[in-house]
């Protein structure tokens, strides 16, 4: 059967592929971005210029994988599905089935069981999720090893849309400022549960199995239960009379600064590491980009729910007269008048010179500790130094909440 040139090519540097013939990799794909030292199982197809994978990784081992446009770091381990646009760090399995879309990231040893689906999902190290999870838009950290992580139960959904039909409802499981770190709690969303975006979590909760959370949990170390079965209840509803915005619009702008704050940790921590392999360095180079998108998507989301704002406005003073009381109907106004002034700022990385200042003290401080791994050299490092990172960031965060429309 015929084997085309660029399996040929894989197989004479000493790629390990069962079934040549069955496998396809494209003509777009530059095989000085691939190691020769992967094993690839039958009926997998790779695509895509920027496609990279890291030595000793296994794509396919139970089932087909077609991978389009990802950056994957060294031993990583793909079973089967479909990955088009994520960066995959070093250490991370997936179970068979998996959709992943565009703008996912997820860092070294997390691990997703069998039919997880994820876009714009951010799985800081060693966060493990089960089978049958959709966990779209969201973020989520907590964590010292691979025995004390983060974990999501299986059947458990992100919900991630709205009546008003928007996506203003990324949440925010842990945080960037002091995830990064790998020194907190882990946090453990139970089984056949729910998260109603937009959320945010603390570190050191758990949400107990079956339970559909529809609140913030703020305070660390909490229990979170409940019957997961109400009686069923009818109310007037109409989809334009939207609730107080004060919340989501607080969620949003918290969540885009973790995504500022942790595209600063790549590019000027995670950067430090990323050299000393092509794999890493194309990782790396895939990760800003994906948070980035990351963030543009956050906007693209506000403005969706902006223009709704508006529109709601219109039907309202139509049906109830022109003067409307200022709540919630004000900051409607105010949040749909400023929105595109608001939007061009996040869109920059914004730097405050507290940040700047503190940055530098970090990077100070660590400048001598980058020749082991990354992993090691984040859980060595003293906790004055954490405190050090930890105010960097939570002040990169804090220059995006400041935008706030109150």
């Amino acid at each position: 059967m015929h084997v085309s040139s660029k399996v040929q090519d894989l197989l004479k540097r000493g790629a390990v592929i069962y079934h040549p013939s069955s496998v396809y990799i494209d003509s777009s794909v530059d095989l000085n971005r691939i190691s020769a030292d992967i094993t690839i199982h039958p009926g997998c197809r790779i695509t895509g210029k920027t496609t990279s994978i890291g030595p000793r990784s296994v794509i396919g081992e139970e089932g087909p994988v077609t991978i389009i446009d990802c950056q994957l770091a060294e031993n990583v381990t793909l079973k089967g599905g479909s990955f088009s646009g994520a960066v995959i760090l070093a250490g991370v399995i997936f179970g068979p089935c998996a959709h992943v879309r565009p703008a996912t990231l997820l860092e070294e040893q997390a691990s997703c069981a069998h039919a997880v689906g994820l876009k714009q999902t951010i799985l800081l190290p060693y966060v493990t999720l089960g089978s049958q999870i959709n966990f779209c838009d969201c973020l989520m950290a907590g964590g010292t090893s691979r025995k004390n992580h983060s974990e999501v139960g299986s059947s458990y959904i992100h919900f991630n849309y709205t009546p008003r039909q928007d996506k203003a409802t990324a949440s925010l499981i842990g945080d960037i400022p002091r995830g990064v770190m790998l020194d907190q709690e882990p946090i453990f969303l139970g089984g056949q549960g729910g998260l109603v975006g937009p959320r945010r979590i603390a570190y050191g909760t758990i949400v107990a199995a079956g339970l559909i959370c529809r609140k913030d949990i703020l305070a660390t170390g909490k229990l979170v239960f409940g019957s997961p079965i109400r009686a069923t209840c009818e109310i007037d509803y109409e989809s334009f009379m939207n609730e107080d915005i004060s919340r989501i619009l607080e969620s949003n702008f918290i969540y885009i600064g973790n995504l500022h704050a942790l595209y600063h940790w790549y590019k000027y921590v995670r950067g430090l590491f990323a050299a000393k392999n092509q794999f890493d360095f194309t990782c790396h180079e895939g990760a800003l980009l994906a948070l980035t998108a990351m963030v543009t998507e956050r906007i693209k989301r506000l403005t969706e729910m902006a223009h709704n704002l508006s529109h709601s406005l219109g039907i309202v003073r139509q049906k109830y007269g022109r003067k409307l009381p200022d709540q919630p109907y004000g900051l409607y106004r105010r949040f749909s008048k400023q929105w595109p002034k608001l939007a061009l700022k996040l869109e920059c990385k914004t730097n405050s010179e507290l940040a700047i200042k503190q940055r530098k003290q970090f990077l100070k401080l660590i400048a001598n500790k980058t020749a082991s791994s990354y992993l090691d050299t984040i859980k060595d490092l003293p906790v004055e130094t954490k405190n050090t990172g930890t105010l960097w960031l939570q002040s990169v965060v804090d220059s995006i909440t400041a935008m706030c429309i109150s």
